[in-house]
C-alpha cells in the first residue's frame, strides 16, 4: 500500500508551529541533508532478502525463519514490505501498517493517533507529523495471551535517507504479549536519519514486554519519540540494547501510569564506541494510585564516545513509588559518562521516590585477582564487564536473553 497522509489540520497546525523547535536533549540535526526514500516493492518472505540484509536483522534480534515467533513486520525505509501472522494466532493478533490500520479503523485516528505524543514536542515530531510515515500497527485483543513474541525490524537500506516511522500498539483488556523490534542499516549505509513516533496503550491488566535492539551505521542519526499509557494493573517493561557505535542517538521515552496499580520499567544496556554519543533515558510519571516504576540502566563508555543516561521519576499521587538505578564504567580517558537522575514530587507528599548512581573505573584489585588466577588482564576486563552488562536485568525470556548475552560478547571481543 502506498503511503497516505491521515493528519487533521489541527495537528499540522501544531506541528507546523514546531517546525524550528530544539529537542530538550541532544545535538541539533539539520534535517535538509537527507532525502526522503522511495517505496519499495513487497517480498514474500524473509529467506527472500539478500543475504547480508538477512545478516543484519539477525543481528538486530530478527529471526529470519520466524521459528519462535508469531507475527512478523519489515520495513526498509519507507516502505512497508512483509508482515506475516503465523495461522494459529489470527483472531488474536492483528498487525497492519499503520496506513492500512487508520482506514479501516477510524477510531484509530480518533483515539489513538498523536494523543500520547505530541506533534509540536519538537521538530522530530513536527518532521514526522508533517510528512507520510509508516510503521506497525499491533493489536492484541481481549484476554489473548500472546506466548511466542512478535518481531519488527525497520531497517534503513539506501543511504543519506530519512526514515519517518509511527508505531501505534494497543493491549486490550487482560492482553499479553512480548514483542521484539530490531532497528538496523544494511552494510552499505553510512548515514542517514531514523525518527520513530510510538504510541502504546496498555488497558486493565495487560502486560507488554517490549524489547528494542539498536544496530546502526557509525555516522547515523537516531531520534525516537514514545508514550506509553498505562490503566489500571497494567504492566509496561521496556528494555533497550545497544551495542554499536552510533552517530547520535537522543531518546527519552514517557510511561505514564493513569491506572491504579499499573506498573512500568526500564532496563538499558548501552555500550559506547567510537566516538558514538548516546543521550538516553525515562521518565515515568506516576499518577495512579498504588502505581510503581523502576528504570536501570548499565552503560560501558570506550574511545571517545559519550553516554549522556537521563531518568526522571515524577509522583502525582500519594501512593505511589519508584525508583532509579544508574551505573557507568569508563574504560577510556577520552570518554564521558554523564548521569542525571531527577525526582519530582508533584503534590503528592506521601510518595516514595529514590535513585542511586555510580560511575567508575574497573577495580584495580578485581582485575588482579583475576589475573593471579591465570587470566590475562584482557580477560579479566572482559569476564568483569560481562558481569557488569548483567542480561538478566532484562527479564528475557531464555532464547533472546542467550541471544543477546552472544551479542554482548561479540562486541567485547570485537573491541577490548
Amino acid at each position: 500500500m502506498s503511503s497516505r497522509h491521515y493528519i487533521d489540520e489541527k495537528i499540522l497546525e501544531l506541528a507546523k508551529s514546531a517546525l524550528n523547535k530544539k529537542a530538550a536533549y541532544g545535538q541539533d540535526i539539520d534535517l535538509s541533508q537527507f532525502e526522503e526514500a522511495e517505496e519499495k516493492e513487497q517480498i514474500s518472505e524473509l529467506s527472500k532478502l539478500p543475504e547480508e540484509i538477512q545478516k543484519t536483522i539477525l543481528n538486530a534480534g530478527i529471526e529470519v525463519s520466524e521459528e519462535g515467533r508469531s507475527g512478523s513486520f519489515l520495513q526498509l525505509d519507507h516502505s512497508v514490505v512483509y508482515r506475516r501472522l503465523q495461522q494459529r494466532y489470527h483472531g488474536q493478533i492483528e498487525i497492519l501498517d499503520i496506513n492500512e490500520a487508520l482506514e479501516k479503523y477510524p477510531e484509530v485516528r480518533e483515539k489513538y493517533l498523536w494523543k500520547a505524543v505530541k506533534p509540536d514536542k519538537d521538530k522530530y515530531t513536527a518532521f514526522s507529523a508533517m510528512h507520510p510515515a509508516h510503521g506497525y500497527f499491533i493489536r492484541v485483543f481481549k484476554g489473548q495471551k500472546v506466548e511466542k513474541p512478535i518481531q519488527a525490524c525497520l531497517l534503513l537500506q539506501e543511504n543519506a535517507r530519512i526514515q519517518n516511522v509511527h508505531n501505534i500498539v494497543i493491549l486490550e483488556e487482560g492482553a499479553e504479549v512480548q514483542i521484539i523490534n530490531g532497528c538496523a542499516t544494511a552494510p552499505k549505509v553510512k548515514e542517514g536519519l531514523h525518527i520513530g513516533i510510538s504510541e502504546f496503550y496498555l488497558e486493565k491488566g495487560s502486560k507488554l514486554t517490549f524489547t528494542m535492539v539498536h544496530n546502526w551505521a557509525e555516522d547515523f542519526y537516531v531520534r525516537p519519540r514514545g508514550v506509553t499509557v498505562v490503566e489500571d494493573d497494567a504492566v509496561f517493561v521496556s528494555n533497550y540494547v545497544l551495542l554499536k557505535p552510533v552517530k547520535s542517538i537522543q531518546s527519552f521515552p514517557v510511561a505514564v501510569l493513569k491506572g491504579k496499580n499499573a506498573v512500568a520499567s526500564f532496563n538499558s544496556l548501552l555500550y559506547g564506541l567510537k566516538d558514538s554519543e548516546i543521550d538516553m533515558g525515562s521518565h515515568i510519571i506516576l499518577e495512579g494510585e498504588n502505581s510503581s516504576g523502576q528504570a536501570i540502566s548499565r552503560a560501558i563508555v570506550k574511545d571517545s564516545a559519550k553516554i549522556y543516561s537521563r531518568g526522571i521519576l515524577e509522583a502525582r499521587h500519594n501512593v505511589s513509588k519508584a525508583h532509579l538505578d544508574c551505573r557507568g564504567i569508563l574504560l577510556s580517558d577520552n570518554g564521558l559518562m554523564y548521569a542525571v537522575p531527577e525526582l519530582l514530587s508533584d503534590g503528592a507528599p506521601q510518595s516514595h521516590l529514590s535513585h542511586e548512581a555510580a560511575i567508575g573505573p574497573i577495580a584495580e584489585e578485581e582485575v588482579e585477582y583475576l589475573m593471579s588466577r591465570g587470566l590475562s588482564k584482557d580477560e579479566a576486563i572482559s569476564l568483569i564487564t560481562q558481569g557488569f552488562m548483567d542480561v538478566k536485568i532484562l527479564g528475557l525470556p531464555k532464547q533472546l536473553e542467550n541471544y543477546v548475552q552472544e551479542l554482548i560478547l561479540q562486541t567485547q571481543e570485537e573491541n577490548m
